[in-house]
């Protein structure tokens, strides 16, 4: 079972997709964030396996949220998830 946190500010979105990936079998959303800051704090409470990462969010962009998740805990896998196609983020 894959545990999946989901990180997007936008809300229709985030739990959009956290019904959608509730119908797989094998994966198990066991949070969800709206900022980065929120990444952080649940991935250490939580532990997830995957962490949905958008990377334009308030507070604490993705970008900052990845960097600080890789550091803390480099076993939970970071995808990233975005609408924008700027070089800067990559």
């Amino acid at each position: 079972m894959i545990q999946l946190l989901i990180a997007d500010d936008q809300s229709v979105f985030r739990q959009g997709l956290a019904m959608l990936l509730a119908l797989e079998s094998n994966i198990k959303v066991i949070g969800q964030a709206e900022n980065g800051q929120e990444a952080i704090a649940l991935t250490q409470e939580r532990q997830p396996d995957v962490v949905l990462m958008d990377v334009r969010m308030p507070i604490c962009n993705g970008v900052v949220a990845t960097r600080e998740i890789h550091q803390q805990f480099p076993w939970v896998r970071i995808l990233v998830l975005t609408t924008f196609d700027e070089d800067e983020y990559i």
